[in-house]
């Protein structure tokens, strides 16, 4: 713990685009930081109407470069000693609040720390499938870590060596998709991404990979990480993702393939 007289602070911070049907459910957790930062990447809807109930820091960006360069740009707003980095889908349980408020008060500049998610999908919280606890890092010292520049699947960055990795009490509750359409929507979002980045990097995949993937990918989530558990939510999420991995392969293969159209039929 640093010994200093300095009050630490904190800022919760979220990047959104189109977020009116969460937005306000998610600050009404948020409301005892320091500082809300809003970063808007081009909203169409009432969402930036809506957050300025709670925060007057709002700023757009809206030439989308990905997730870990929106996050970066958002860091970049605040200017607490703590990031909570939050998004619009998510609340924070009192008992989570309880143990972030701790955290921030202890001030130990050296641990980031990882908080549990519990998702609701589909009618049911899901506490099995893999997809529980869901630990993900969250709160860190501003000035000494920051998340690194992935298009999708971004991580925090920072100097494992020399920080401690502690985990927060409570769930974030996460309210992963509101229908079919939501979860068809950005899992295609997240897939296109996906092989975009990997295909950059020189990356390449054939359909029969893709396939193996997609099998393997129900059998952990159903069978051996217990999706089964879950009901009939389980087998549907199970499903869903096996089907959406062999997606991320099939774009990927498909990129790869001769663009434009022949001149003549073959």
């Amino acid at each position: 713990m640093e010994s200093t007289n300095h009050q630490p602070t904190l800022s919760i911070v979220l990047i959104i685009k189109d977020e009116s049907d969460n937005i306000e459910d998610c600050l009404k957790t948020a409301d005892f930081a320091d500082e809300i930062i809003i970063v808007d990447a081009g909203s169409q809807d009432n969402s930036i109407e809506l957050t300025r109930k709670f925060t007057n820091k709002i700023f757009i960006e809206d030439d989308w470069q990905g997730y870990g360069v929106q996050r970066q740009r958002a860091q970049g707003y605040a200017s607490g000693d703590w990031i909570l980095m939050l998004d619009a889908d998510e609340r924070i349980t009192p008992e989570l609040r309880r143990s972030i408020m701790e955290a921030v008060a202890n001030n130990d500049q050296q641990s980031v720390f990882d908080v549990a998610r519990l998702s609701y999908c589909f009618g049911r919280f899901i506490r099995h499938s893999g997809w529980y606890p869901d630990h993900v890092t969250r709160l860190y010292p501003r000035l000494k870590a920051s998340y690194n520049a992935s298009t999708v699947h971004e991580k925090l960055a920072y100097a494992e060596d020399r920080f401690h990795r502690k985990q927060l009490n409570g769930d974030l509750i996460h309210y992963t998709y509101r229908d079919m359409n939501h979860y068809l929507v950005k899992s295609a979002h997240y897939a296109e991404a996906w092989s975009r980045q990997r295909y950059s990097n020189g990356k390449r995949a054939t359909l029969p990979q893709g396939a193996l993937h997609a099998i393997g990918c129900f059998v952990k989530m159903y069978l051996l990480r217990a999706g089964f558990l879950d009901g009939r939510q389980g087998l549907l999420l199970a499903l869903l993702s096996s089907h959406s991995t062999f997606v991320k392969y099939a774009d990927l293969w498909v990129r790869s393939q001769p663009q434009g159209r022949p001149d003549e039929d073959p």
